[in-house]
Parts: structure tokens; sequence; C-alpha cells
């Protein structure tokens, strides 16, 4: 017996891993294994779907509003190219995220999406013996849709259509008739266009077309209202929307200005500023000519000059006729008095020699002792510059006529005496201060009429709630809370199984060590109540959790240890029943 008893514990102790859940699952009944395995096959999957559902590539749009045509072109090229894709609830046909732009590319190389339109690729595939009539044709819708695909690259535009109404030409000049053009766009939502862009578009359609006027060309919305007419109250008063924006950015250039001085003075969100510039668009050239009367001669400036000067002898008649009567006559007043010739100025001269010469007016001759009257005359005429001034002023456009500003201030927070805030208004000389900065801030000018006005009040609290977007309906919120909903679902499926399936058969295997030892209700076969006191029977206080921390086999051996110890003759008795029977 004790033999067999040997065997069996060797047996249990050099069992392998595999045998003991071999038998732990022998255990089990039928119902019992089929739900384990079908729970931890479930929890496998769970986990296993769980990680290739978070490794899954993220979705992004490649097109939308695709045509029929260009849908079923594009999914067999992305089929050919091994290129995974899905459509969305809205029709939008989604790729991996990484490889949307190379997708588009080759897209693009192959010429899709063509967008339902068809260009001037008509023109390339025409048949021999065609009539002039479809030539017509095909060129008129080759035309729209080349004007379409072109107006479709204005970011706002998400579709276009365009029709063109070209009369046949016509050799009579009154029955001779203009094109016409019809453009619809459909927008993307939350899109409009300004002013400019509508006349960019009218445009262009009519530099496309021969002979097709501006005024002939209709644009329309998705909505079918006319666009191309529209005219704001600025355009109507001579503002077009260049001059706008540009009154826009002098104003927003002023409060940025201010903002950047007050703002480490009084803090953020504790002032408000607004400003209105009157800017001057007047456009004036103006031309003035003036003149200057003539001061004094010596600062004016001689045009031209003419000196004129005569001189006439009378020379009596009388003496005897020859050379010696026939001499120039003595000119009689001083100034033409000259002394003779070889005579020293002051000496009188000699008594048959001449007195002098005349030279004037281009006549020299000598002067005789006896002077003769003579004539001169002088004529000088001098042209004066005309002292004239020309001034051309041209007007700068955008001058800034009048600035005016307005700043309010908030409370300064404070608390009182029983440490509860408060807010009190600022002192004279801070809103002083105030003023001076917002004056030099802004290049306040007098003369020019600019205004500013700084107030001090209580700012009154907003209520964040109304304004922001409640929590529930944000879409980062929605997609966070959907994302943790699926996690969240997949753990309590795991964990039911786990509690509910998994459990219960694992405590049905690995049963608690005292179940053993009641099954037994001895070590070796010997009785329980034979050990004596001191022995911890199953079920009583403290055996469960002794015996849970080891195994069967271990804990008789200390049970047997305990008894040899209390009782060493018992032992001692038991023993040598045994080698009784042994020996018998």
């Amino acid at each position: 017996m004790a033999a067999t008893t040997d065997t069996s514990a060797d047996a249990v102790t050099d069992s392998s891993p595999v045998a003991r859940v071999r038998e732990a699952f022998d255990r089990l009944g039928n119902q019992q294994k089929l739900g384990l395995l079908v729970a931890l096959a479930a929890v496998v999957a769970l986990i296993v779907g769980s990680i290739l559902w978070s490794r899954q590539p993220e979705w992004k749009v490649l097109f939308s509003n695709l045509t029929e045509k260009d849908g079923g072109a594009i999914v067999s090229i992305l089929e050919q190219q091994n290129v995974p894709h899905r459509y969305s609830d809205n029709g939008a046909l989604l790729v991996p995220s990484e490889r949307v732009h190379e997708v588009r590319l080759k897209l693009a190389s192959q010429g899709l999406p063509r967008g339902g339109l068809v260009g001037f690729e008509l023109m390339e595939n025409q048949k021999f013996g065609v009539s002039q009539f479809a030539e017509q044709v095909n060129y008129q819708r080759g035309l729209e849709g080349e004007l379409a695909r072109t107006i479709q690259s204005i970011g706002a535009v998400q579709s276009a259509r365009v029709h063109l109404a070209i009369p046949k030409p016509s050799v009579f000049i009154r029955d001779e008739q203009k094109p016409t053009a019809s453009v619809l766009l459909s927008l993307y939502p939350g899109r409009v266009l300004d002013p400019a862009q509508i006349a960019g578009i009218t445009h262009l359609i009519s530099s496309s077309v021969p002979q097709l006027p501006a005024s002939n060309v209709s644009v329309l919305d998705q909505n079918g209202a006319l666009i191309s007419q529209l005219k704001s109250k600025l355009t109507e008063a001579g503002l077009d929307p260049t001059q706008v924006k540009y009154v826009h950015e002098i104003e927003e250039g002023v409060i940025k200005r201010i903002e950047e001085i007050l703002k480490p003075v009084l803090g953020p969100d504790n002032y408000k500023v607004q400003v209105a510039a009157d800017i001057d668009f007047s456009q004036s050239e103006q031309t003035a000519e003036s003149y200057r009367p003539n001061s004094t001669p010596e600062s004016t400036t001689i045009r031209s000059q003419q000196n004129n000067e005569s001189a006439s002898v009378n020379q009596a008649t009388g003496g005897v006729p020859g050379a010696l009567t026939n001499q120039p006559p003595v000119p009689a007043t001083a100034p033409l008095t000259q002394p003779p010739t070889g005579t020293t100025p002051g000496q009188p001269a000699k008594s048959g020699e001449a007195t002098g010469k005349i030279d004037a007016a281009g006549i020299t001759a000598p002067l005789n002792a006896a002077g003769q009257p003579i004539n001169t005359t002088k004529n000088s005429t001098i042209n004066y510059e005309v002292d004239k001034t020309i001034r051309y002023t041209k007007q700068g456009v955008g001058a800034i006529r009048r600035l005016s500003a307005a700043v309010v201030v908030n409370y300064r927070k404070d608390v009182d005496k029983t440490g509860k805030p408060i807010t009190k208004p600022l002192a004279d000389n801070e809103m002083k201060q105030i003023n001076d900065l917002v004056r030099e801030a802004m290049g306040f000018n007098k003369e020019r009429g600019d205004s500013i006005s700084v107030a001090n009040a209580p700012f009154t609290a907003i209520d964040k709630s109304e304004s922001e977007l409640p929590l529930w309906k944000d879409p980062e919120n929605i997609s966070y809370a959907r994302d943790l909903l699926k996690y969240l679902v997949i753990a309590g499926i795991i964990a039911f199984l786990y509690f509910k399936i998994i459990q219960p058969s694992l405590r049905t295997m690995f049963p608690p060590p005292e179940s053993a030892a009641e099954g037994e209700g001895a070590v070796g076969g010997i009785p329980g109540g034979v050990f004596g006191e001191g022995i911890i029977e199953p079920g009583e206080p403290g055996a469960e959790g002794a015996e849970a921390k080891l195994d069967p086999y271990a804990i008789k051996v200390q049970k047997a240890r305990d008894i040899a110890d209390h009782d060493p003759k018992a032992v001692a008795n038991i023993i040598k029943d045994w080698m009784g029977v042994n020996a018998g």
C-alpha cells in the first residue's frame, strides 16, 4: 500500500503542465467545454480585430461629385493599380490618406477626372467628310467646355456650365447680331463671389468669343440669381472693391498700432478700439502759369538788344575850289573835339595844324580849327524776358482726409477689505496717459481734423455658454465619443465572456486545495481525528487562505510534520503498524 502511495505521488510530481491542463480540462462537462472554447475564440477574435482596426489607414477624399463615367474610369484604374478604395455615405471616393496625392497625380496624367465636360479634344478625332455645320457645332461645344474648365479653376466655384449663342454672320450690317453667353455657377457651401471676381468671369467670356461685348454675358448662381448685374452702394458711389479694401487696411493698421501700445499697459481683453478713416480717392490735375513783374534791371534777363547810331556833318561852301576847301568841318562842341595828332592834351595846337578828328557812326575825319556843325543820332532797343512760372500739380490718390478713433477701457479689477473682487474706474492721470498714448499711436493731426475719444466703462461679462457650441454637438467630441464607445463595447464583451464563462470554467478545472483534502479525509489514509489537537482541518478559519498558497502535496507533508512534532509517539506507533503489515 505504501508503494502504491509513493508511485501516485511520484506521478503527480513528475506530471508535465500539459498533462495537468488536460486533466483539469477533463473535469469539465461537454457544455462547459464548448462554452469555454467559444469564449476563448471570441476573446482572441476581439483582441485581434481591435488591433487590426486600430491599424487601419485613415481614409481621405480623393474626388467628390464624380459623374458616373469618370467614377467608373477612376475605379477601374485604381483596381488595376491595387489601390484600396471605398465610397463614403455622400458618394465621395476615398483612398488611404498617405496615397491621396500620388493617386491624384497619376490620374491627372491620364486626364481624369474630366468632369463631364468636353473641350477641344472633340476636334482631334474629326471624321473625313463631316459637314461644316457639324464642325461648327463641335467647335462651339469645345469652346464651351474649355471656358467651363477655366472657370472651375476658381477656388469658390464647384462646377460651371457655359452656353454660347453665336449667330450666323450676315453680309448686311443692319442684320448683324452680336453673340451672347450665359454662365451657370455652382459654388461651394458658404462661398460667395465678390464683384471683382464676377467682373473677371464676365471679361473672360467676352474676351474668348469674337465680337462678344461684356454686357451680353449673364452670370447666374446655383439658386438662379443673376449676379452679373449686382451693384452695391459703394460701387454706385464710385468706390470699387479695391478702394474699400484699402480703407479697411488703413483702419486695421491704425487699430493694430493702438492695440500693441495698450496691451502691455492694460492687459488683453481690457480695451476695445475702433477707427474710422476718411480717405480721399478723388483725382485732380492742375496746371498754373503765373507772371511776376520785373523789379530791377540788374536782376532781369535780356532777351535781345539792338543799337543804332548815325552822324552827319554840315560843311559850309566857300573858298577856293580844291582839296583844301573840301576839308571836313571842325565840330563846335567840346566833347567831340580831340587833341591834334602829335600833341599832348592840355597844350595848344600849332597854327596851321588840325585841331582834332571825328569818329562817330562809322565816320572818321579830321576837324578843322574852325568848328563845323554836326548831327548825331543814337537808337537803342532792348527786349527783356518775361518772368513766367508754369506749375503742373497732380493730387495723390488715397490720401487720408480725417481719422476718428474711439477707445473704451475696462474698469480695473481689485478686491475690497473682505477679499471680495470688485471693479473701480481708472484715475484721471491714467486716463490722460492712455489718451496721450492713443493720440501718438494713431498719428493725431489737429490740422487735418482728427478726433479721438477715450472712455472708461465696466465691461459686461459674455456668456460663453450661449456663444460656444455644446459639447455634445461639437464634431470633434462626437468623433472621440464614437471611438471611445467602440473600445468600451469591445472591453465590455471581453469582460462578460471572462467573468461569466471563462472564470467559472477555470474554477472547475482548477478547484481549491481544500476540496481534495475533504475527499480523502486524512493524510495517507489516516483518519483526521487520530492526529489530535493542533491540526488545521479543512473548513476551519484560516485554512482556506493558507491552503490556497500551497499545492495539496505540500499541505499533506506539512500536516505530517506538525503531527510528528506534536505527538511523536503516535507517529511511531503508526510507523510500527506499517512495518508490521509490510513484514507480514
